[in-house]
Protein backbone atom coordinates (compact mmCIF):
# COMPACT_ATOMS: atom_id res chain seq x y z
CA UNK A 1 0.00 0.00 0.00
CA UNK A 2 1.20 3.03 -1.03
CA UNK A 3 1.24 6.25 1.45
CA UNK A 4 0.43 10.04 1.20
CA UNK A 5 1.45 12.89 3.26
CA UNK A 6 -0.97 16.32 2.64
CA UNK A 7 -0.16 19.22 3.86
CA UNK A 8 -2.14 22.10 4.42
CA UNK A 9 -4.75 19.83 6.15
CA UNK A 10 -6.44 22.78 8.00
CA UNK A 11 -8.48 23.29 4.43
CA UNK A 12 -11.16 21.70 3.08
CA UNK A 13 -9.44 20.65 -0.67
CA UNK A 14 -7.04 18.63 1.64
CA UNK A 15 -9.85 16.94 3.43
CA UNK A 16 -11.24 16.10 -0.37
CA UNK A 17 -8.06 15.04 -1.78
CA UNK A 18 -7.81 12.56 1.83
CA UNK A 19 -10.94 10.90 1.21
CA UNK A 20 -10.20 10.29 -2.36
CA UNK A 21 -7.03 9.15 -1.86
CA UNK A 22 -8.32 6.69 1.08
CA UNK A 23 -11.38 5.21 -1.33
CA UNK A 24 -8.64 4.11 -3.97
CA UNK A 25 -6.07 2.31 -1.49
CA UNK A 26 -3.65 4.68 -0.18
CA UNK A 27 -2.94 5.27 3.50
CA UNK A 28 -3.37 8.77 4.01
CA UNK A 29 -1.03 10.75 6.54
CA UNK A 30 -2.16 14.69 7.03
CA UNK A 31 0.12 17.41 8.98
CA UNK A 32 -0.17 20.93 9.55
CA UNK A 33 1.24 23.68 11.80
CA UNK A 34 -2.70 24.44 13.04
CA UNK A 35 -5.59 23.08 13.92
CA UNK A 36 -6.57 20.84 11.28
CA UNK A 37 -9.30 18.65 12.85
CA UNK A 38 -11.52 19.03 9.41
CA UNK A 39 -9.05 16.49 8.01
CA UNK A 40 -7.79 14.58 10.82
CA UNK A 41 -11.23 13.66 12.09
CA UNK A 42 -11.86 11.63 8.62
CA UNK A 43 -12.60 7.85 8.40
CA UNK A 44 -9.92 7.90 5.31
CA UNK A 45 -6.98 9.42 7.38
CA UNK A 46 -4.87 7.10 8.65
CA UNK A 47 -2.38 9.08 10.51
CA UNK A 48 -2.57 13.06 11.58
CA UNK A 49 1.09 15.25 12.13
CA UNK A 50 2.22 18.54 13.54
CA UNK A 51 4.29 20.97 12.24
CA UNK A 52 6.37 23.73 12.85
CA UNK A 53 5.19 26.84 10.92
CA UNK A 54 7.19 27.09 7.73
CA UNK A 55 7.23 30.88 7.54
CA UNK A 56 8.86 30.75 11.04
CA UNK A 57 11.55 28.38 10.84
CA UNK A 58 11.64 26.90 7.52
CA UNK A 59 14.82 24.74 8.87
CA UNK A 60 12.71 22.81 11.53
CA UNK A 61 9.78 22.36 8.96
CA UNK A 62 12.05 20.68 6.62
CA UNK A 63 13.57 18.45 9.49
CA UNK A 64 9.84 17.29 10.21
CA UNK A 65 8.97 16.84 6.68
CA UNK A 66 12.28 14.00 6.88
CA UNK A 67 10.97 12.59 9.87
CA UNK A 68 7.23 11.96 8.59
CA UNK A 69 8.15 10.76 5.27
CA UNK A 70 10.58 8.52 7.31
CA UNK A 71 8.38 7.05 9.63
CA UNK A 72 4.97 6.30 7.54
CA UNK A 73 7.34 5.46 4.36
CA UNK A 74 5.40 8.31 2.07
CA UNK A 75 5.80 7.86 -1.53
CA UNK A 76 4.14 11.23 -2.58
CA UNK A 77 4.03 14.69 -0.33
CA UNK A 78 0.77 17.13 -1.57
CA UNK A 79 0.86 20.23 -0.88
CA UNK A 80 -2.39 22.10 -0.77
CA UNK A 81 -2.21 25.26 0.33
CA UNK A 82 0.86 28.02 0.57
CA UNK A 83 3.15 26.09 2.01
CA UNK A 84 3.52 24.85 -1.13
CA UNK A 85 5.95 27.79 -1.83
CA UNK A 86 8.40 26.31 1.92
CA UNK A 87 8.28 22.41 0.35
CA UNK A 88 9.72 23.87 -2.78
CA UNK A 89 12.34 25.78 -1.12
CA UNK A 90 13.58 23.14 0.44
CA UNK A 91 12.98 20.40 -1.72
CA UNK A 92 16.70 19.02 -2.41
CA UNK A 93 16.54 18.51 1.57
CA UNK A 94 13.63 15.92 0.97
CA UNK A 95 14.36 12.53 0.08
CA UNK A 96 14.66 12.53 -3.63
CA UNK A 97 12.66 9.26 -4.37
CA UNK A 98 9.52 11.05 -2.97
CA UNK A 99 7.51 12.43 -5.51
CA UNK A 100 6.50 16.00 -4.51
CA UNK A 101 3.89 17.76 -6.34
CA UNK A 102 5.48 20.96 -6.75
CA UNK A 103 7.34 22.75 -8.90
CA UNK A 104 11.06 24.34 -8.55
CA UNK A 105 10.89 27.49 -6.05
CA UNK A 106 11.50 30.10 -8.95
CA UNK A 107 8.18 28.76 -11.10
CA UNK A 108 6.29 28.69 -8.32
CA UNK A 109 7.33 32.23 -7.38
CA UNK A 110 6.37 33.42 -10.94
CA UNK A 111 3.30 31.50 -10.70
CA UNK A 112 2.29 33.72 -7.30
CA UNK A 113 3.46 37.08 -8.60
CA UNK A 114 0.08 38.64 -10.62
CA UNK A 115 2.43 40.40 -12.28
CA UNK A 116 5.34 38.45 -13.73
CA UNK A 117 2.24 35.65 -14.62
CA UNK A 118 0.54 38.16 -16.70
CA UNK A 119 3.61 38.31 -18.85
CA UNK A 120 3.94 34.57 -18.96
CA UNK A 121 0.58 34.04 -19.70
CA UNK A 122 0.69 35.65 -23.06
CA UNK A 123 0.79 33.83 -26.60
CA UNK A 124 -1.06 31.09 -24.89
CA UNK A 125 -4.53 31.42 -26.73
CA UNK A 126 -6.44 33.87 -24.21
CA UNK A 127 -6.84 37.99 -23.38
CA UNK A 128 -4.27 38.99 -21.29
CA UNK A 129 -5.94 42.50 -19.81
CA UNK A 130 -3.46 45.46 -19.84
CA UNK A 131 -1.91 46.20 -16.60
CA UNK A 132 1.21 48.04 -14.85
CA UNK A 133 3.36 47.39 -11.87
CA UNK A 134 3.27 50.38 -9.39
CA UNK A 135 4.43 51.80 -6.39
CA UNK A 136 1.73 54.30 -4.93
CA UNK A 137 -1.94 55.42 -5.33
CA UNK A 138 -0.79 58.47 -7.34
CA UNK A 139 1.30 55.84 -9.88
CA UNK A 140 -1.61 53.85 -10.65
CA UNK A 141 -4.03 56.92 -10.92
CA UNK A 142 -1.57 57.99 -13.59
CA UNK A 143 -1.27 55.03 -15.55
CA UNK A 144 -5.10 54.41 -15.57
CA UNK A 145 -5.62 57.85 -16.26
CA UNK A 146 -9.75 57.85 -15.37
CA UNK A 147 -10.28 54.41 -17.27
CA UNK A 148 -11.66 51.57 -14.97
CA UNK A 149 -9.50 49.63 -13.29
CA UNK A 150 -9.03 46.79 -10.28
CA UNK A 151 -5.66 47.41 -7.72
CA UNK A 152 -4.34 44.51 -6.31
CA UNK A 153 -0.98 43.61 -4.41
CA UNK A 154 1.46 41.76 -6.72
CA UNK A 155 1.79 38.78 -4.04
CA UNK A 156 -1.85 38.00 -2.42
CA UNK A 157 -4.58 35.49 -1.52
CA UNK A 158 -8.23 35.33 -1.34
CA UNK A 159 -9.06 38.77 -2.77
CA UNK A 160 -7.38 40.62 0.41
CA UNK A 161 -6.68 44.14 -0.21
CA UNK A 162 -8.24 43.88 -3.33
CA UNK A 163 -9.64 47.46 -4.88
CA UNK A 164 -12.34 47.92 -7.64
CA UNK A 165 -12.98 50.89 -9.54
CA UNK A 166 -14.95 50.58 -12.33
CA UNK A 167 -15.61 54.26 -12.74
CA UNK A 168 -11.71 55.11 -12.24
CA UNK A 169 -9.61 55.62 -9.09
CA UNK A 170 -11.08 58.73 -7.40
CA UNK A 171 -8.77 61.43 -5.76
CA UNK A 172 -9.59 60.74 -2.42
CA UNK A 173 -8.52 56.81 -2.79
CA UNK A 174 -6.77 55.68 0.23
CA UNK A 175 -2.71 54.72 -0.02
CA UNK A 176 -2.08 51.46 -0.22
CA UNK A 177 -2.24 49.39 2.73
CA UNK A 178 1.03 47.13 2.08
CA UNK A 179 4.37 47.90 1.29
CA UNK A 180 5.11 45.43 -1.19
CA UNK A 181 4.34 46.53 -5.29
CA UNK A 182 0.54 46.67 -6.57
CA UNK A 183 -0.87 45.69 -10.02
CA UNK A 184 -3.19 48.30 -11.59
CA UNK A 185 -5.17 45.94 -14.19
CA UNK A 186 -7.47 47.06 -16.39
CA UNK A 187 -11.14 46.15 -15.45
CA UNK A 188 -12.74 43.03 -16.60
CA UNK A 189 -16.73 43.12 -16.29
CA UNK A 190 -18.13 40.04 -17.60
CA UNK A 191 -19.04 36.45 -15.35
CA UNK A 192 -16.76 35.14 -13.07
CA UNK A 193 -14.62 31.47 -13.82
CA UNK A 194 -12.55 29.43 -11.95
CA UNK A 195 -9.99 26.57 -12.69
CA UNK A 196 -8.00 24.16 -11.45
CA UNK A 197 -5.84 21.64 -13.07
CA UNK A 198 -2.95 19.16 -12.63
CA UNK A 199 -0.36 19.18 -14.35
CA UNK A 200 2.75 16.93 -14.74
CA UNK A 201 6.32 18.00 -16.49
CA UNK A 202 4.23 20.01 -19.24
CA UNK A 203 1.30 17.78 -19.70
CA UNK A 204 -2.27 17.91 -18.20
CA UNK A 205 -3.66 15.24 -16.64
CA UNK A 206 -6.62 16.55 -14.71
CA UNK A 207 -8.86 19.70 -15.42
CA UNK A 208 -11.78 21.11 -14.15
CA UNK A 209 -13.60 25.08 -14.78
CA UNK A 210 -15.80 25.73 -12.43
CA UNK A 211 -18.62 28.92 -11.76
CA UNK A 212 -18.64 30.28 -8.07
CA UNK A 213 -22.33 30.25 -7.73
CA UNK A 214 -21.62 32.36 -4.30
CA UNK A 215 -18.90 33.85 -2.42
CA UNK A 216 -18.47 35.78 0.40
CA UNK A 217 -18.00 39.46 0.04
CA UNK A 218 -16.43 39.01 -3.36
CA UNK A 219 -13.75 36.50 -1.79
CA UNK A 220 -13.62 32.89 -1.58
CA UNK A 221 -16.51 31.27 -3.09
CA UNK A 222 -18.81 28.61 -1.16
CA UNK A 223 -21.25 27.07 -3.76
CA UNK A 224 -19.35 25.54 -7.14
CA UNK A 225 -20.40 24.35 -10.39
CA UNK A 226 -18.36 22.74 -13.13
CA UNK A 227 -18.59 24.04 -16.37
CA UNK A 228 -17.52 22.89 -20.11
CA UNK A 229 -14.69 25.85 -21.27
CA UNK A 230 -12.72 24.54 -24.13
CA UNK A 231 -11.21 27.66 -24.28
CA UNK A 232 -9.71 27.66 -20.65
CA UNK A 233 -8.98 24.03 -20.87
CA UNK A 234 -6.92 25.13 -24.42
CA UNK A 235 -5.06 27.48 -22.42
CA UNK A 236 -3.96 25.73 -19.71
CA UNK A 237 -2.86 22.71 -21.78
CA UNK A 238 -0.63 25.67 -24.04
CA UNK A 239 0.64 27.30 -20.46
CA UNK A 240 1.51 24.43 -18.81
CA UNK A 241 3.35 22.84 -21.87
CA UNK A 242 5.35 26.31 -22.14
CA UNK A 243 6.49 26.33 -18.57
CA UNK A 244 7.03 22.74 -18.23
CA UNK A 245 5.51 23.18 -15.16
CA UNK A 246 4.74 19.98 -12.40
CA UNK A 247 1.90 20.26 -9.70
CA UNK A 248 -1.39 22.48 -9.40
CA UNK A 249 -1.99 25.54 -11.19
CA UNK A 250 -4.97 27.37 -10.45
CA UNK A 251 -6.62 30.31 -12.73
CA UNK A 252 -9.30 33.23 -12.45
CA UNK A 253 -11.40 34.20 -15.34
CA UNK A 254 -13.41 36.79 -16.31
CA UNK A 255 -15.41 36.08 -19.45
CA UNK A 256 -17.57 39.29 -21.39
CA UNK A 257 -18.89 37.36 -23.86
CA UNK A 258 -19.69 33.43 -24.51
CA UNK A 259 -16.52 31.12 -25.16
CA UNK A 260 -14.25 34.58 -25.19
CA UNK A 261 -12.39 34.69 -21.24
CA UNK A 262 -9.71 37.16 -19.81
CA UNK A 263 -7.41 35.15 -17.29
CA UNK A 264 -6.71 37.68 -14.27
CA UNK A 265 -4.11 35.82 -12.37
CA UNK A 266 -2.83 32.28 -11.25
CA UNK A 267 -2.99 30.41 -7.48
CA UNK A 268 -0.29 27.89 -7.60
CA UNK A 269 -1.74 25.59 -5.65
CA UNK A 270 -5.42 23.41 -5.22
CA UNK A 271 -8.52 25.83 -5.13
CA UNK A 272 -12.14 24.65 -4.83
CA UNK A 273 -12.08 23.11 -7.99
CA UNK A 274 -10.78 19.99 -6.11
CA UNK A 275 -14.33 19.48 -4.80
CA UNK A 276 -15.84 19.40 -8.04
CA UNK A 277 -14.02 15.22 -9.06
CA UNK A 278 -16.06 12.17 -7.90
CA UNK A 279 -14.85 10.28 -5.39
CA UNK A 280 -13.68 7.52 -8.05
CA UNK A 281 -11.87 9.63 -10.13
CA UNK A 282 -8.24 9.03 -11.19
CA UNK A 283 -6.86 12.79 -9.76
CA UNK A 284 -4.51 10.25 -7.34
CA UNK A 285 -2.88 9.07 -10.90
CA UNK A 286 -2.76 12.68 -11.90
CA UNK A 287 -1.44 13.55 -9.34
CA UNK A 288 1.15 10.96 -9.37
CA UNK A 289 1.83 11.76 -12.95
CA UNK A 290 0.79 8.48 -13.70
CA UNK A 291 -2.10 8.68 -16.14
CA UNK A 292 -1.90 9.48 -20.32
CA UNK A 293 -5.46 11.07 -19.78
CA UNK A 294 -6.89 13.80 -18.84
CA UNK A 295 -9.19 13.60 -15.82
CA UNK A 296 -12.32 14.98 -16.36
CA UNK A 297 -14.98 16.36 -13.11
CA UNK A 298 -18.10 15.43 -12.26
CA UNK A 299 -20.50 17.14 -13.88
CA UNK A 300 -23.69 16.48 -12.41
CA UNK A 301 -24.25 18.34 -9.38
CA UNK A 302 -23.24 21.74 -7.23
CA UNK A 303 -21.00 21.06 -4.55
CA UNK A 304 -21.04 23.57 -1.67
CA UNK A 305 -19.15 24.35 2.02
CA UNK A 306 -22.65 23.31 3.82
CA UNK A 307 -22.12 25.45 7.07
CA UNK A 308 -21.61 28.71 5.23
CA UNK A 309 -24.29 27.61 2.91
CA UNK A 310 -27.25 27.23 5.93
CA UNK A 311 -25.67 30.91 7.56
CA UNK A 312 -26.25 32.46 4.14
CA UNK A 313 -29.75 31.78 4.99
CA UNK A 314 -29.36 34.85 7.90
CA UNK A 315 -26.66 36.83 6.34
CA UNK A 316 -27.62 38.91 3.14
CA UNK A 317 -23.82 39.36 2.80
CA UNK A 318 -23.47 36.02 2.32
CA UNK A 319 -26.94 35.40 0.31
CA UNK A 320 -26.49 37.64 -3.11
CA UNK A 321 -30.43 35.89 -4.37
CA UNK A 322 -33.24 35.64 -3.09
CA UNK A 323 -34.63 33.42 -0.29
CA UNK A 324 -36.47 30.52 -2.87
CA UNK A 325 -33.40 30.76 -5.21
CA UNK A 326 -30.99 30.14 -2.29
CA UNK A 327 -33.50 27.06 -1.04
CA UNK A 328 -33.13 25.68 -4.64
CA UNK A 329 -29.65 25.30 -4.53
CA UNK A 330 -29.23 24.01 -1.03
CA UNK A 331 -31.76 21.43 -1.83
CA UNK A 332 -29.50 20.68 -4.92
CA UNK A 333 -26.11 20.83 -3.65
CA UNK A 334 -23.77 18.30 -2.09
CA UNK A 335 -21.90 19.24 1.12
CA UNK A 336 -17.90 18.85 0.98
CA UNK A 337 -17.52 18.22 4.48
CA UNK A 338 -19.95 15.85 6.26
CA UNK A 339 -20.38 13.30 3.52
CA UNK A 340 -22.49 9.92 4.33
CA UNK A 341 -20.05 7.70 6.54
CA UNK A 342 -17.95 10.50 7.37
CA UNK A 343 -19.46 13.48 9.42
CA UNK A 344 -16.88 14.17 11.76
CA UNK A 345 -15.19 16.66 9.93
CA UNK A 346 -18.09 18.80 9.88
CA UNK A 347 -17.75 18.88 13.55
CA UNK A 348 -13.87 19.84 13.13
CA UNK A 349 -14.16 22.25 10.88
CA UNK A 350 -16.39 23.90 13.13
CA UNK A 351 -14.12 23.36 16.35
CA UNK A 352 -10.86 24.26 14.01
CA UNK A 353 -12.88 27.63 13.37
CA UNK A 354 -12.96 27.85 17.27
CA UNK A 355 -9.43 27.21 17.35
CA UNK A 356 -9.06 30.24 14.67
CA UNK A 357 -11.43 32.53 16.62
CA UNK A 358 -8.96 32.15 19.87
CA UNK A 359 -5.79 32.60 17.95
CA UNK A 360 -6.97 35.60 16.03
CA UNK A 361 -7.79 36.98 19.35
CA UNK A 362 -4.15 36.41 20.96
CA UNK A 363 -2.50 38.13 17.77
CA UNK A 364 -4.63 40.71 17.27
CA UNK A 365 -5.76 39.79 13.42
CA UNK A 366 -8.70 38.53 11.67
CA UNK A 367 -9.50 35.14 11.53
CA UNK A 368 -8.60 34.48 8.09
CA UNK A 369 -5.41 36.06 8.80
CA UNK A 370 -4.93 33.56 11.95
CA UNK A 371 -5.68 30.43 9.82
CA UNK A 372 -3.01 31.23 6.69
CA UNK A 373 -0.32 33.73 8.00
CA UNK A 374 2.24 31.08 9.11
CA UNK A 375 2.55 29.88 5.82
CA UNK A 376 1.90 33.15 3.80
CA UNK A 377 4.69 34.08 1.72
CA UNK A 378 4.47 37.30 0.12
CA UNK A 379 7.38 37.54 -2.60
CA UNK A 380 10.15 38.34 0.61
CA UNK A 381 13.91 36.60 0.23
CA UNK A 382 13.30 33.36 1.42
CA UNK A 383 16.86 32.41 3.24
CA UNK A 384 18.30 28.83 2.48
CA UNK A 385 21.79 27.97 2.12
Amino acid sequence: MRSVLILGARSPVALDHARRFAAQGWRVVVADSVPCRITRWSRGVHASESLPSARGDLHAYAKALNRIIAIHRIDLVLPTCEEVFYVARCRARLPQDVRVVAPPFDTLAMLHSKWRFLDAARDCGIHVPDSALVDDIDEARAWAAGRPVVLKPEFSRFGVHVRRYPEGIPDRAARFATQQKWVVQAYCRGEERCSYSVVDRGRLLAHVTYRPVYRIRGSSGYVFQACKAPEIEAFVRTFARKTACTGQLSFDWMSAEPNQYAVLECNPRAVSGVHLFARDAALPAALMGETDTCVQPDFSSLRMIGPVMLAAALSPSLRTVPLRQWWRDLRAARDVLGVEGDRCPLLGGLADLASYAGLAARQRCSMREASTRDTEWDGERMEWP
